[in-house]
Parts: structure tokens; sequence; C-alpha cells
């Protein structure tokens, strides 16, 4: 089984959101294959429960808030600590 790690805890077991165990792993780009391989490098993989997990089949009403949320918080981790905005856009074909 693949080892995934997150920038936002080093608890992948346990909701970042709510601290409940019993979640779902979420790429938080994962439109295509190549963004998930991305997600995986970069360490942006959000432990969520399945309310919270925006492509989730479980999804509440809040996924939505906590996807944009997750996308923002990559996007800056990514300008502090590899590239610049259009880097970042380049690579996940993504514009907030």
């Amino acid at each position: 089984m693949k080892r995934l790690w997150s920038i936002f805890t080093n608890d992948m077991d346990c909701c970042m959101y709510t601290g409940r165990y019993g979640v779902e792993r979420h790429h938080v780009f994962s439109h295509t294959p190549r963004e998930r391989k991305l997600c995986e490098k970069y360490g942006f993989i959000a432990p969520l429960i399945p309310e919270l997990h925006p492509n989730g089949v479980h999804a509440g009403k809040d996924a939505r808030v906590i996807d944009k949320d997750l996308r923002r918080r990559c996007k800056e981790y990514y300008i502090a600590y590899y590239g610049t905005e259009e880097e970042f856009r380049e690579e996940f074909y993504y514009v907030s």
C-alpha cells in the first residue's frame, strides 16, 4: 500500500477538521491522474470524514467550503516552498 503524507497533518487516520477517526483521504486536486500524482508528491492530501470529503458519496453541505479552503492552503504552501503562482497554475491547471 502506498504511504500518503500531508502538509496539513501528521495523523492521516484522523480528520484534520473534526479530530474524528474513520477518514477518507482526499487528493485536493484530482481531476486527472497527473494531478493525483502531484498531490502525492507535494503532500496535498487531506484526511477528512466522509461528510467533509468533497468528492465523496456522503459529502455534506460544508464539503464545498472545505474544498475551497484546502485549495487555497495548497496554493499558499506551494508558493512559499516550491515556486510562483504561475508555476502552481501551470502544474495544477488551476486558476483561483
